[in-house]
């Protein structure tokens, strides 16, 4: 027994050094360096979490082997050897991985409007089929005909995923070609409206106004006839139909109008008050001289809080200068034919 007391001694040792390195250390040591803001500190943390406890574990269980190689036989320490060096280059893959997928979506977060979600899964799974035929290939197992082999499996999968693929390539082509991003307004023909929030390798995720989710397929997205209300730029201009009674003086209501309307973006959208609101007059109707305002929003949504604001300030301006909208107003004449 007197010879297994050392390997259990150094399995045991590394057992509590990597408990406490993982629980009191390297939790310590996280927090300092994510205070510091390391620019991707957190990430390299996130895919070290409980990986360090498996390596030092895996270093008390070598230096027991080589304490214990005398007492035991050859073919015996051969497999745990294997063993330990399947288990970390596993470790190391997910590390990879996580490393992989974690810096891509800190990159992708920098280019606006591009998915993440799609992008990064693409990397942790190419990291991941690398570490597993790296992984074959020490166990002594040839990987060209595994991989010639799904190769040819391939075609069969292909056609029997068809859909799948379908969604992933056009999942693709719409992150290339940016005709929609993460954070667009867009209006399908079928009526959804609403923000993109994610794109994957299946579905593209719309966050309607009313907080529903709208999921659609992105080969579907991809046939769509929709409208990207933040293409070209977010910018949109927000137009309002308005009309005042033939007796007004039409420089005075075109001076109020534009000054409410300059309050109003300067409430909502200061940063575009270069592009300065204007109104034109296109209409004598059966009961108003009517009028369109064209006044800058710096995005769709901003719409609605525009026209709230513009309704009640002009509203309040209009009564306190005596200008009147008028209503529709109908005369009705009865005929009275009894003899």
């Amino acid at each position: 027994m007197t010879q297994w007391i050392l390997p259990a001694a150094l399995i045991l040792v590394s057992l509590l050094t990597g408990l406490v390195c993982e629980k009191f250390l390297f939790h310590k040591f996280k927090k300092i360096i994510i205070q510091k803001q390391i620019p991707g500190s957190r990430i390299i943390f996130q895919a070290l979490h409980r990986v360090t406890f498996i390596w030092f574990l895996l270093a008390g269980f070598s230096s027991a082997l080589v304490a214990a190689s005398p007492n035991i036989s050859t073919e015996l320490k051969i497999v745990i050897e294997r063993i330990i060096t399947i288990i970390f280059l596993c470790s190391v893959t997910l590390v990879l991985a996580r490393l992989s997928g974690g810096f891509v979506n800190l990159f992708v977060r920098k280019t606006e409007g591009v998915s993440t979600s799609l992008i990064s899964n693409l990397v942790k799974t190419g990291v991941l089929v690398l570490g597993a035929l790296i992984i074959l290939q020490t166990l002594g197992i040839q990987v060209t005909p595994i991989v010639t082999t799904l190769g040819i499996g391939g075609i069969a999968v292909g056609l029997a995923l068809q859909d799948t693929l379908a969604n992933l390539f056009s999942g693709f082509y719409l992150i290339i070609s940016k005709q929609v991003r993460t954070g667009d307004y867009v209006k399908l023909d079928a009526g959804h409206e609403g923000y993109v929030t994610d794109i994957t390798w299946r579905n593209t995720t719309i966050k309607e106004l009313s907080n529903n989710v709208v999921i659609v397929p992105n080969s579907k997205l991809a046939s769509a006839i929709f409208t990207n209300y933040h293409l070209p730029a977010k910018e949109i201009t927000l137009t309002m139909n308005v009309g005042v009674s033939y007796d007004s003086d039409l420089e005075q209501v075109e001076k109020v109008t534009v000054e409410v309307a300059k309050e109003v973006m300067q409430e909502i959208a200061p940063d575009l008050m270069e592009n300065q609101p204007y109104i034109r007059f296109h209409t004598f109707g059966d009961f108003s001289i009517d009028f369109t305002l064209y006044m800058r929003v710096s995005e769709y949504f901003d719409q609605r809080m525009g026209k709230h604001l513009f309704v009640k300030k002009l509203h309040k301006r209009y009564q306190e200068l005596g200008i009147s909208i008028p209503f529709p107003i109908r005369d009705v004449y009865v005929q009275n034919n009894s003899n």
